[in-house]
């Protein structure tokens, strides 16, 4: 393995922060960077809880030129120098790491363009009030208008944080442009979606066994209009209450509207599963998000 290091030009070192919705797009960064040259190789930094998780998951198909290392093993130990390191930006502490260390940093925004804006100008929602002390039950309806590269928004449109999942340049124009201004001494890069759809391309074993399987619910996607389903997950870690899963389920039975829904645990839809019909949903315990979102006959998320 050091050998391997040694011999490249280039050693890079991904810091993402611990979240499956930062690490993954992180993931599909360097595997990018990787398929365009042979000569650089990725340190791919985690915490140890992590680097148990990711190395089971790449067991079966290892990367080349990438390994991972858990978080006390920094810069100091690893045996080549990196040559520059790619950091989520939500953990800025790296770029005292780098400049400490005379190694360039780059960040990584794993949100759109037009929340990042948000995030920029948060003085100007200080200034105008909007935070941290509005109550978006009294003052929901009041007109945002003031932050570069957004339409206006009412203070009930912006995310929940600021009430007391990266796009392309063609989607956010506005946006982007807007960060340039603000960051006038940075590069910009706008590389999303960070979605690896290369890998849905390629003819591997994986992709072989996929097609000779064609699982169930793949079946049933097929079968459904073009745009008509909506796909319903949690992820991994979300948790919700009884009741609100059963306000879920109760607005899908009212709308009629057609529904693949990942379930990990089947105990509020037990009442009423065996009734939906195969036209209506169908409920899995799990499927392949990805291919699942690429399927033409998903309409929403």
């Amino acid at each position: 393995m050091e050998e391997t290091v040694e011999n490249k030009r280039c050693h890079v070192v991904a810091m993402p922060y611990p979240g499956r919705g930062h690490i993954n797009p992180m993931l599909n960064l360097c595997k990018l960077i990787l398929s365009k040259s042979n000569d650089v190789f990725i340190t791919f930094v985690v915490t140890e809880e992590w680097l148990g998780f990711l190395s089971s998951e790449f067991q079966q198909q290892p990367l080349a030129n990438f390994r991972f290392a858990a978080l006390p093993q920094l810069l100091d130990r690893l045996e080549l120098t990196p040559t520059a390191i790619i950091y989520d930006v939500i953990m800025s502490w790296v770029i005292r790491v780098g400049n400490q260390r005379d190694v360039p940093v780059a960040s990584l925004v794993t949100v759109s363009a037009s929340f990042f804006t948000v995030l920029s100008h948060l003085d100007l929602l200080v200034q105008y009030g909007h935070i941290p002390d509005a109550y978006i039950s009294e003052r929901g309806n009041e007109v945002v208008d003031y932050i570069p590269g957004l339409p206006s928004v009412t203070l009930a449109d912006l995310p929940a944080s600021f009430q007391g999942d990266a796009g392309r340049k063609e989607f956010e124009e506005h946006a982007i442009n807007s960060l340039k201004v603000r960051y006038p001494s940075i590069s910009l890069y706008h590389i999303g979606p960070m979605i690896p759809y290369s890998s849905l391309d390629n003819k591997t074993d994986e992709t072989n066994s996929y097609e000779d399987k064609r699982l169930d619910y793949f079946r049933w996607l097929d079968s459904q209009p073009r745009g008509s389903v909506l796909y319903i997950s949690r992820g991994s870690f979300l948790s919700i209450s009884s009741g609100q899963s059963q306000e879920i389920i109760a607005g899908i039975k009212e709308s009629g509207v057609r529904f693949l829904w990942v379930i990990r645990d089947d105990n509020d839809t037990s009442s009423w599963k065996d009734d939906i019909s195969d036209q209506m949903g169908f409920l899995v315990p799990w499927c392949d998000q990805l291919r699942v979102l690429c399927h033409p006959s998903i309409g929403g998320f």
